[in-house]
């Protein structure tokens, strides 16, 4: 049986936030979400979040993120990592089988990593096996007393180290996987007979025989954030992953370094990424599609064969051979049918266009539904906002818009209508029909303005 342990309850307050460091956001993910997510193909039996500053706030995060079948266990004070793991000893009381430690501020863990890690375990029956890696500049890491065998002795913190133990390269992660009946024979006998005068779960590794490390070959997956800049290292090591994990599946970036993903974006094959667009939440990208340059696409989905130049695209659908920009805002709820032209300076929101539909120029278009091959003139605005509700503008298939239009809905237009230049309609126009709403045009020849 396997059960995983998240420390999650440190404040961290070299973030400067108010925000608690496990729920810092990376890639479209909270640090949390991405350590639980590291450890799911483990199928673990129980999971155990260890809370403690902003504890409340932290599992609201998670329940309302969808996470299931999470245990918190709150740890108050903290008084380090062995006090954390200390709080386990009453929830897993009578649990057989190991227990893998995780640390809520290291993100960037393969899940491949972490089989690795449990399979080590098992085969060679340690008591304790940590993960390790080696580092040119290991400051601040505690470091890891080993033979040849990868048996470890000790694991010494760098506020600890004597000047010959500074000089070993290989660094604690601070990832563990323990026989849980041996682990908790021992928690209880730690002291804080240290620097910070705190419980450390490294001294553990002295009081288990045998103790085991697996040295990991990709050193950045080790990676804590304990700060901002930390933080945007890790960030920089994520995008770089998941470009070069499309470029292999077929995606073009002209540009790599100059866009950002989340890991919810899913491309075709032959996707063309132009400089400087952005893709976040759960944005799915057909094939064929040529993205920017300078676009966000945000919790949108886009059919084969799309074009979209210097726009936003935000909790949209997008059909087939579509064509977007430049300087278009698709908003939430806009759902494009196949073949649409959204041009230069035109907002959609809310709204529904049908097969054909062309929207070329400086038009805004809110709470509507318009039909099959409706035209919309430059300018052309759906009046969708009395002041107290929204009401919704019916156009029907086939119809044109003239520029600077302006309809007042609540309005329905049937099929085939044409509304004339500059006409402002409040009225139900009938199928087939031609509607005009300004005034007549007025023309004084040879006027004399006032003197």
């Amino acid at each position: 049986m396997l059960a995983v342990a998240v420390l999650a309850a440190g404040k961290g307050t070299r973030m400067k936030s108010d925000l608690p460091k496990v729920l810092q956001p990376l890639a479209g993910s909270t640090l949390v979400q991405r350590v639980l997510a590291s450890c799911e193909g483990l199928a673990p039996q129980r999971r155990l979040l260890i809370v403690g500053h902003q504890a409340q706030r932290v599992q609201a995060t998670l329940e309302g993120s969808g996470a299931q079948g999470l245990e918190f266990v709150l740890q108050q004070p903290q008084l380090g990592t062995g006090h954390a793991v200390q709080q386990l000893l009453h929830p897993l009381a009578g649990f057989e089988g190991d227990v893998l430690v995780l640390n809520g501020d290291v993100p960037l863990l393969r899940p491949e990593t972490l089989e690795l890690l449990l399979a080590r375990h098992r085969s060679s029956g340690a008591a304790v096996t940590l993960l390790t890696a080696r580092l040119a500049d290991p400051t601040g890491y505690g470091r890891v007393v080993a033979n040849g065998a990868a048996e470890v002795s000790a694991i010494v913190e760098h506020r600890d180290c004597n000047d010959e133990q500074r000089r070993i390269d290989l660094i604690n992660a601070g990832i563990y996987c323990f026989n849980w009946a041996k682990l908790a024979a021992v928690l209880p006998g730690l002291t804080t007979d240290n620097d910070q005068g705190e419980l450390y779960l490294t001294d553990t590794v002295a009081l288990l025989s045998p103790a085991m490390h697996v040295e990991v070959a990709d050193a950045d997956e080790l990676n804590g954030i304990n700060d901002r800049l930390q933080l945007a290292q890790c960030e920089a090591v994520l995008q770089q992953r998941l470009r070069e994990h499309w470029m292999r599946e077929g995606v073009t970036f002209v540009d790599p370094s100059s866009c950002t993903l989340s890991e919810g974006t899913r491309f075709g094959r032959d996707v063309v990424v132009e400089p400087q667009c952005h893709f976040r939440g759960h944005a799915v990208i057909g094939d064929g599609c040529r993205i920017g340059p300078g676009c966000l696409i945000d919790n949108a989905t886009l059919g084969d064969q799309v074009e979209a130049v210097y726009s936003v695209v935000r909790d949209a659908r997008v059909d087939a051979n579509c064509a977007i920009g430049p300087y278009a805002q698709l908003r939430p709820g806009a759902e494009l049918s196949e073949g649409c032209r959204v041009g230069n300076f035109v907002e959609i929101k809310n709204s529904t266009l049908a097969s054909g539909v062309k929207v070329n120029h400086l038009s805004y278009i809110g709470d509507a539904d318009l039909g099959a091959n409706v035209n919309v003139g430059a300018g052309t605005i759906t009046a969708n906002y009395d002041g107290v509700r929204k009401h919704r503008t019916v156009i029907g298939a086939g119809s044109k818009t003239g520029a600077n239009s302006v309809l007042v809905a609540p309005i329905t237009l049937g099929s085939g209508v044409t509304v004339g230049a500059g006409s402002t309609l409040t009225r139900d126009v009938p199928s087939g029909a031609l509607a005009l709403g300004r005034a007549r045009q007025l023309v004084r020849e040879n006027w004399q303005g006032p003197s």
